[in-house]
């Protein structure tokens, strides 16, 4: 009999070569790891270009690199016009965060603690919003707008971005509630708290990760909206829609600058809400 020993004795002076059955062809480990660097690279190829442009000499985006520079920070940063759409992008951002809050935690809590009619349809049609093209929900929204006779403005990017992103807050949270352990609560009611304070400090505690790392990526996701912002967009201008306008005369280093910037901030948002929501010291629901 070979014994273990012997085994990974074998496997040492003689290595096997790796092998997955993929529509019935043999597929090694290393063909896979080059198709996955070559889907990589085609990504965030562009990604870096972009970067690497942003601080580039040559007022004209092409090759050859001459010497590195920060004027087109310096002058995308200057630009009073850029300033005001960053701004409006910050508002509205952080106002649709709180629309998705202020709808997302209370419908994540009664979808975990009640049944009522139509429960399961309401799970399947709250993430209908953010499955949905943006094209159509910015279409949608336009025509409700234009029908009730509200005039298009940075109110109605915020409307509009507020309901096509509650579906994240949703889905975060009700998935958090689903792992918590609800015997906490209770002991807080045996032991006289009301149902605020026990949510106060109880409840909120515990899926306070989910409701940070939703509120992230959601902020994330406004702030780089085009299309819903597009239709519903008055006189203001965001700043995703000022760099659209703009790169139709031509892409500048100015543009590169900001969108550097633009990438910098997106990843730190979407590797803090997925740190956040680790499960790190959450408390789950005991299996029944």
């Amino acid at each position: 009999m070979t014994t273990y020993e012997e085994v990974r004795v074998r496997e040492r002076v003689e290595p096997r070569q790796m092998f997955l059955k993929l529509g019935g062809w043999d597929v090694s480990t290393a063909t896979l790891t080059v198709a996955a660097a070559c889907v990589l690279a085609f990504l965030y190829l562009p990604i870096v270009t972009l970067m690497v442009f942003s601080f580039n000499a040559n007022p004209i985006t092409r090759l050859p690199l001459t010497e590195w520079t920060f004027f087109w920070y310096e002058k995308a940063f200057g630009n009073e016009i850029l300033l005001t759409a960053l701004g409006n992008s910050l508002i509205v951002a952080s106002c649709a965060v709180t629309i998705c809050l202020c709808i997302g935690i209370p419908t994540a809590l009664a979808l975990d603690r009640y049944d009522f009619p139509g429960k399961t349809a309401l799970r399947r049609l709250v993430i209908l919003p953010i499955t949905l093209p943006g094209l159509i929900t910015g279409v949608s929204m336009l025509t409700f707008f234009k029908m009730t006779g509200v005039q298009l403005s940075l109110a109605t990017v915020i409307i509009g971005h507020g309901t096509a992103l509650t579906a994240i807050v949703v889905t975060n949270v009700f998935a958090r509630l689903q792992r918590f352990d609800r015997r906490i609560e209770e002991a807080s009611a045996d032991l006289g708290a009301k149902p605020l304070r026990t949510f106060w400090h109880i409840t909120l505690p515990n899926i306070r990760s989910a409701i940070i790392g939703s509120s992230l990526i959601a902020f994330t996701l406004s702030f780089d909206e085009i299309p819903v912002t597009y239709f519903l967009t008055g006189r203001d201008n965001t700043l995703p829609m000022y760099i659209w306008s703009t790169i139709r005369r031509g892409m500048t280093p100015e543009i590169n600058a900001i969108g550097t910037v633009i990438i910098g901030v997106s990843i730190v948002l979407l590797l803090s809400s997925v740190f956040i929501m680790s499960d790190s010291g959450v408390r789950k629901r005991p299996r029944k």
